[in-house]
């Protein structure tokens, strides 16, 4: 089995989906999904307890919500737990957080920030060099746009991430706000962690990206690298994205199998919660 790329991928509003096979072809956003993100992240630091016949939990993180309600529609069909990350000042960003509500999905807040190289990271984001109080007015904008949400995660971001004073920031501002915070990964040399420890606040990792090739073959294969992890790990958070055309269709079939196989379902917040069932 071929081991899973660890680059993220992004993209702006309105193109058309990416051709199979092939990676998205979105410019302007595309430099940060380049960005080595090292090995696959250790499971946070409240895994499920353990449970005769169950292989492992199994969080599924849907980003870039916002740009097309036709390609979010199908996730919001998945039978199981599932969080969905909406990035912020899209003409379908407030729309899109409310049908994921509405479908019974938890809601995160996909926060832009700067990456290596300069690609533009979309609306409301957060750049290197910004004050700790401007931080704080453009994620105060953009939870006040996407909310109500349970947590955030980083688009792109492979600059800012190694920003340990705009991470502290951003890393209160979920604590002080009863937010979640998942460190999407998007380079290896990511300050979250780090910060975390310091001030106290436990954050989840990505593990494995599902979709950096949009083929279904290479989609099954990164899930299957995922599960490899539930079961070693006892958790796995895999990343995928709502302009995939595949992931929809490959998530929702294999729900059945992996739920019978013994494969918990979890949402962001249930994972660090500690929750073990759904």
């Amino acid at each position: 089995m071929a081991a899973a790329s660890t680059q993220e991928t992004a993209r702006l509003p309105d193109a058309p989906p990416p051709a199979a096979g092939t990676h998205p072809a979105r410019p302007p956003a595309r430099q940060d999904a380049r960005q080595t993100a090292g090995p696959a992240a250790q499971p946070p630091t409240r895994p499920l307890p353990p449970s005769p016949g169950r292989k492992g939990g199994i969080v599924y993180v849907i980003d870039d919500a916002g740009n097309n309600l036709r390609e979010l529609e199908p996730f919001l069909r998945f039978p199981g737990a599932l969080t969905v990350a909406v990035l912020p000042g899209l003409p379908h960003s407030a729309q899109a957080a409310r049908l994921v509500r509405e479908a019974g999905k938890e809601v995160f807040l996909h926060q832009p920030m700067e990456a290596v190289g300069g690609a533009y990271p979309g609306p409301g984001a957060i750049y290197a060099g910004m004050s700790a109080e401007e931080v704080r007015a453009v994620l105060e904008k953009n939870v006040r746009e996407i909310g109500p949400i349970a947590g955030m995660n980083n688009h792109q971001g492979s600059l800012v991430t190694q920003d340990e004073e705009i991470m502290r920031v951003v890393l209160e501002f979920c604590r002080e706000n009863g937010l979640y915070f998942l460190d999407s990964r998007t380079i290896a040399e990511t300050a979250a962690p780090k910060i975390a420890g310091e001030v106290g606040f436990n954050i989840a990792e990505r593990n494995i990206f599902l979709d950096n090739e949009q083929d279904a073959g290479a989609i099954r294969e990164s899930l299957e690298q995922g599960l490899g992890i539930a079961r070693a790990k006892n958790i796995a958070v895999m990343i995928g994205h709502t302009w995939s055309p595949e992931l929809a269709g490959i998530l929702t079939d294999s729900f059945t199998a992996l739920s019978a196989e013994g494969y918990v379902f979890l949402s962001v917040s249930e994972m660090m919660e500690g929750k073990s069932t759904r």
